[in-house]
């Protein structure tokens, strides 16, 4: 795999890491405000490590970096009401067509 190639995909995979990371601790905080406090927390975690080269040391931060995702994962996590599992889902089904009636019958 070219340099390039590598980066652009390192880049990709710690850019998702990073959105599950703060999705999955605004899982736990109900308050926005204090969420705040600990999406800084993530991001200082993130900056840290901003300047690792080597990939062996890369790799070793992004597997304790999933299994720590793993780990503090919500087992009742947020959904938007009118997304699939949520509690608005399917709840205003519009009503079935004429032409579908008529076919029934």
């Amino acid at each position: 795999m070219s340099q390039i190639s590598f980066a652009v995909a390192h880049k990709r995979c710690v850019s998702s890491l990073y959105r599950r990371a703060l999705k999955t601790s605004l899982d736990w905080c109900v308050d926005r405000e204090a969420w705040r406090h600990k999406a800084l927390e993530i991001r200082a975690r993130f900056d840290a490590n901003k300047h690792v080269n080597s990939i062996k040391h890369l790799r070793a931060l992004l597997e304790s970096a999933e299994n720590e995702l793993e780990k503090y994962r919500h087992p009742d996590p947020y959904r938007y009401p009118t997304a699939p599992g949520g509690t608005k889902w399917e709840r205003n089904i519009p009503p079935p067509s004429d032409a579908t009636i008529q076919g029934a019958h």
